[in-house]
């Protein structure tokens, strides 16, 4: 037969509460120690133009097209035109392809399952031009590029 131990009975709520280590009182008040924020010294703000100085006025070129040959060879005609009037410049930088694309049905009634993918493919160039003259600015304004190249001119 099994042997019965002797029931205890438990403590009361807010009484003790015993751990390795002895009895505690659950009401005792801990001190709550608050610790300082160490502030640093304000960091000087750097500057978003590019080259870092705060001077320098940037013409960012963005320069969009379907077929990348055609974008190559209008691309290197904005360079050698900044290049005539001795500005500075950053680029070709190549961005990310753009590819959309597109899923259609074969027919329309019975092979529905049959489908046709198609794509467009967009590519991308950007040019800066650090500080461009008056006579820059004209130059790349008259220049006359291919159909087919988007071009977008930002000033910095």
């Amino acid at each position: 037969m099994a042997t019965k131990e002797p029931k205890t009975k438990k403590p009361a709520r807010n009484a003790t509460h015993s751990v390795a280590g002895g009895p505690k009182v659950l009401t005792e008040k801990h001190e709550i120690k608050k610790v300082k924020k160490i502030t640093s010294p304000k960091k000087e703000k750097k500057s978003t133009r590019v080259g870092g100085e705060e001077g320098k006025v940037v013409l960012r070129i963005r320069v969009r097209a379907y077929e990348n040959k055609i974008l190559d060879s209008s691309v290197k005609q904005i360079i050698d035109t900044a290049m005539r009037y001795d500005a500075e410049i950053v680029g070709p930088i190549p961005l990310p392809t753009e590819i959309k694309k597109y899923t259609v049905n074969r027919a329309s009634f019975i092979y529905k399952n049959t489908r046709e993918q198609f794509e467009i493919r967009v590519h991308k160039r950007l040019i800066d031009i650090i500080n461009p003259n008056p006579k820059t600015v004209e130059a790349l304004t008259n220049l006359s590029l291919p159909s087919g190249v988007d071009i977008d001119v930002k000033m910095l």
